[in-house]
C-alpha cells in the first residue's frame, strides 16, 4: 500500500475495498436482523417507544445495505449474503446495549472507510458513507437515550474493548 500525500492515509486497492465493504455489508445485514427481532421482542411500557424506533432503524439499515451493495458492484465485486452474528437476549437493556455496541463499531468503521475512499480518490463512496454515518449516529442517540446514558464514542476498527466496555457487556 502506498501513502497518499494529502492525508498520510494508506491507499488501498479496489479489491481490498471490496473486501472491507463486504464486511460492512455483513454488519448492515446483522443490524437489519437485530432491529427486526429486537423491535418485536422488547416488552414493557418502558420500551414501547424504542421498539417502534427500532422498526424504523431496520428500514434505514436496509437502505444502507443497498447503498453498500451498490458500491461493491461499482468496484466490480459481488456483495456478500451472510450477516455477522446477531446477539440475542431476553433482557431488553442487554439487547439495546448490543445494538449500541454494533452502531459504535459501524460508525468507527465508516469513518475509516471514508478516509480510505478519499485516499483512493473515490469521493462518491465517501459521500455515500457520510450519509450513512449521519443515520448511524442518530441510531446511537436513540439507543443511548433508551438506555439513559450519554452517547459513547465510536469504536475504531483496531481498538480493543476497554475495561469499561467489557464491564458494560457483562451487565
Amino acid at each position: 500500500m502506498s501513502k497518499d500525500n494529502n492525508n498520510n492515509e494508506p491507499k488501498i486497492t479496489r479489491e481490498r475495498m471490496i473486501e472491507l465493504l463486504n464486511e460492512d455489508l455483513a454488519g448492515e445485514y446483522q443490524a437489519i436482523i437485530a432491529y427486526v427481532v429486537y423491535s418485536q421482542v422488547l416488552k414493557g411500557a418502558a420500551y414501547m417507544d424504542i421498539a417502534k424506533e427500532l422498526e424504523l432503524h431496520a428500514a434505514e439499515e436496509l437502505s444502507h445495505a443497498i447503498k453498500i451493495a451498490k458500491q461493491i458492484d461499482y468496484f466490480g465485486g459481488m456483495p456478500v449474503v451472510t450477516p455477522k452474528p446477531v446477539k440475542t437476549s431476553k433482557e431488553a437493556p442487554e439487547m439495546l446495549r448490543a445494538d449500541l455496541q454494533n452502531e459504535r463499531e459501524t460508525v468507527g468503521r465508516y469513518r475509516e472507510r471514508i478516509r480510505q475512499a478519499e485516499a483512493m480518490g473515490e469521493f462518491a463512496l465517501s459521500e455515500v458513507l457520510r450519509t450513512i454515518i449521519a443515520q448511524e449516529q442518530e441510531h446511537e442517540i436513540d439507543l443511548s437515550t433508551a438506555l439513559n446514558i450519554e452517547v459513547p464514542p465510536a469504536i475504531k476498527p483496531d481498538e480493543k474493548q476497554s475495561k469499561e466496555q467489557l464491564a458494560h457487556s457483562r451487565h
